[in-house]
C-alpha cells in the first residue's frame, strides 16, 4: 500500500478553494483533506512551494492536438494522441469533437470513441459533434457545402450513439433542428448545445425549453444581442438553466464582454471554459489543415487563409489567466469554470471535476505563476 500526502499548495476541491491543508492519497485514490500540519502517521509528504492542486481539467471542445486533428484521425489512435496532447497541460477529461463533416467521416468518429472508451484511453469521457445540422449563414469556419438539416434518419443514429458512450454532446442551430427533435434527443440523454446559428431570441428560447442545455463557443458564430433583438445570446444569458462554454483566450471574446456574461448568468446554469483547440495543442506545427483548408498559427490566433477565425490556440491554464487577470474573475470561480462546472454538465462526470472520497485521484497541480506543473 502506497500513502502520500500533497502540503505547501492551497487546495481547490471542485467546490472551494481550501487553505493550509494536506491532500491525502492511498494507492491512487483520494482519501480526503486534512490540516497540513497533523497528517496522520503513514502517509509519505511531499511539500509543495505554493500553488493550487484542483481536480484534472474538463473540456468539452477539442478538435485536436499533438499536430492531430479529429476530423482527419478519426480513430482510436488519433483520439489517444489527442488526449495524451492535452494532457500536457492538466486535462484529464475531455470530449473529442468532429467539426461539420460527412455521414462516413461522422459514423467513423462514433466507432473511434466508443473503442477508445471500452479500451479505457484515458481522458476520453465521450463525443462532440458540432455540426452537421447548423447554419450555414453563421457557419465560421466550418464547411458549407456540408451543413445540412437534420433528418430522420439523422435523429435515430444520434439516439443509438447516445447508447453508445457515456456522454454525446451536440451543437445545432434552431434553423436546422425542430424542436421535436431536440427534445426526442434530450430525452435520449443527449447534451444539446445551442451554436452557429442566426436564430432570432424566440427561437432560442423555443429550442431551450424543447430540452437544449446549453450556447456552444457563447458570442461567437451566433446572432448576438442587440436593443431590439436579442439573438442566442441575450437567450442564453436571459434562460438561467442554460449553460455556456466560453473560449477564454482574450481574442474571441473582449473581456468587457466576458464579465458582463458573467453577471447575467446567476442561475443553476454556468459559463464553463473551452478550449476549442485544434491540431496545433501541445505542439509546434504552424498550420494544418481543415476539410481541405488551410488553418494558419501566427501570434496565437488560428485562422483560415481568408482571416476566419478556426478554432483556438489555447489551453486551460492560459484560459484561467485571461480570467483571473484580464476579466477579473476570482479565482475559486475560474478553477470551478474549468472543472466542476463542465463535469456538471455531463451526463456521467466519469469521476471527473471534483474531489470526493473513494473516488481515483485525478488531481493536477499549478505552480505559483499557474502554469500546469507534473506532481512530483
Amino acid at each position: 500500500m502506497s500513502r502520500r500526502a500533497y502540503t505547501g499548495a492551497d487546495v481547490f476541491d471542485g467546490l472551494e478553494l481550501h487553505t493550509g491543508k494536506a491532500v491525502l492519497l492511498t494507492d491512487g485514490v483520494f482519501d480526503g483533506l486534512c490540516d497540513a500540519d497533523a497528517v496522520p502517521d503513514g502517509y509519505a509528504l511531499t511539500a509543495l512551494d505554493g500553488g493550487t492542486l484542483l481536480p484534472g481539467f474538463v473540456d468539452l471542445q477539442v478538435n485536436g492536438g499533438g499536430g492531430v486533428m479529429f476530423n482527419d484521425e478519426t480513430s482510436v489512435d488519433g483520439v489517444a494522441a489527442i488526449a495524451a496532447a492535452h494532457a500536457t497541460t492538466g486535462t484529464r477529461g475531455l470530449l473529442p469533437t468532429l467539426i461539420t463533416d460527412t455521414p462516413d467521416k461522422t459514423r467513423a468518429a462514433v466507432e473511434a470513441v466508443a473503442k477508445a472508451v471500452a479500451q479505457g484511453v484515458p481522458g476520453v469521457i465521450g463525443l462532440h459533434l458540432e455540426g452537421p445540422h447548423l447554419s450555414v449563414a453563421r457557419k465560421g469556419a466550418h464547411d458549407p457545402a456540408l451543413i445540412r438539416p437534420m433528418e430522420d434518419a439523422d435523429l435515430t443514429f444520434l439516439i443509438e450513439v447516445a447508447r453508445r458512450v457515456p456522454n454525446l454532446m451536440l451543437t445545432v442551430a434552431p434553423e436546422s433542428v425542430s424542436d421535436s427533435q431536440i427534445a426526442e434527443l434530450a430525452e435520449a440523454g443527449v447534451i444539446v448545445s445551442l451554436g452557429h446559428t442566426d436564430c432570432i431570441y424566440e427561437k432560442a428560447l423555443s429550442s431551450f425549453k424543447a430540452g437544449a442545455r446549453c450556447a456552444t463557443h457563447l458570442f461567437n458564430a451566433m446572432s448576438q444581442l442587440g436593443s431590439r433583438e436579442p439573438g442566442l445570446v441575450g437567450a442564453a444569458l436571459d434562460m438561467g438553466h442554460v449553460s455556456a462554454g466560453l473560449i477564454a483566450d482574450g481574442i474571441h471574446v473582449h473581456p468587457a464582454s466576458m464579465r458582463a456574461a458573467l453577471a447575467a448568468k446567476r442561475g443553476p446554469g454556468g459559463v464553463f471554459l473551452v478550449t476549442d483547440a485544434m491540431a496545433t495543442a501541445g505542439s509546434e506545427i504552424t498550420d494544418f489543415t481543415l476539410n481541405g483548408r488551410r488553418v494558419l498559427r501566427r501570434e496565437g490566433r488560428l485562422t483560415l487563409e481568408d482571416g476566419t477565425l478556426a478554432g483556438a490556440d489555447l489551453d486551460l491554464p492560459t484560459a484561467l489567466s485571461v480570467m483571473t487577470g484580464q476579466v477579473g474573475v476570482a479565482r475559486e470561480s475560474a478553477l470551478a469554470m474549468a472543472t466542476s462546472v463542465p463535469a456538471g454538465l455531463l451526463r456521467d462526470d466519469c469521476g471527473f471535476g471534483r474531489f470526493a472520497a473513494g473516488r481515483p485521484w485525478h488531481g493536477i497541480y499549478l505552480d505559483a505563476e499557474g502554469r500546469y506543473s507534473p506532481l512530483p
